[in-house]
């Protein structure tokens, strides 16, 4: 991008703080965000939002440093991990509602969105599954912890296509055109 895409506005408010709305919004009563050795910006982004700031000492490592900083940060107790991206700020509010209760009725340790042009993020994580999200090499996400048994996954049918998530500066003109439902 050349430039830090969390910060981008669009509708007059930084991407990260769309995507932490959005999370919080769905009943996630404990929100933290997970950012890199610079982040003065970024906390100023989500000031006044009820979240915690965790830095990731080596986020050029990957994903799976991320993951795995965000996970040991949880309190002791802690039953699931929501991991969500903080550059997919349209993600569809009835998304994570759906993820809880497949979680919570269908016996399964993941649940994960099905959505029309396939499977996608949020996902939901249930405490068993942490020692595998903090063994993630740095260069990858969770997906490879998510498709590694197809037995223990609870997916969550979403009739909309999978959210964008903001990579180049032509997904970003996509997401701040006038006519682009977020």
């Amino acid at each position: 991008m050349g430039r830090p895409k969390l910060l981008l506005e669009v509708e007059g408010r930084p991407i990260i703080r769309h995507a932490v709305e959005r999370v919080i919004s769905a009943g996630i009563h404990q929100v933290f965000v997970v950012a890199g050795p610079e982040h003065e910006a970024l906390a100023g982004a989500i000031e006044g939002l009820p979240v915690r700031l965790v830095v990731n000492p080596t986020p050029e490592a990957g994903q799976g440093s991320s993951v795995s900083v965000g996970v040991r940060a949880l309190p002791a107790g802690t039953t699931a991990v929501l991991i969500a991206l903080g550059d997919q700020p349209g993600v569809p509010a009835e998304v994570i509602p759906a993820l809880l209760e497949a979680l919570k009725t269908s016996g399964k340790r993941i649940a994960a969105p099905r959505y029309a042009d396939g499977l996608g993020n949020p996902v939901l994580f249930a405490a068993t599954v942490f020692p595998e999200l903090l063994a993630l090499p740095g260069d990858r996400g969770a997906r490879a912890v998510v498709l590694r048994d197809s037995s223990r996954l609870a997916l969550v049918t979403i009739g909309s296509p999978m959210p964008r998530d903001i990579d180049t500066p032509e997904d970003y003109a996509r997401l701040s055109a006038p006519d682009n439902p977020m």
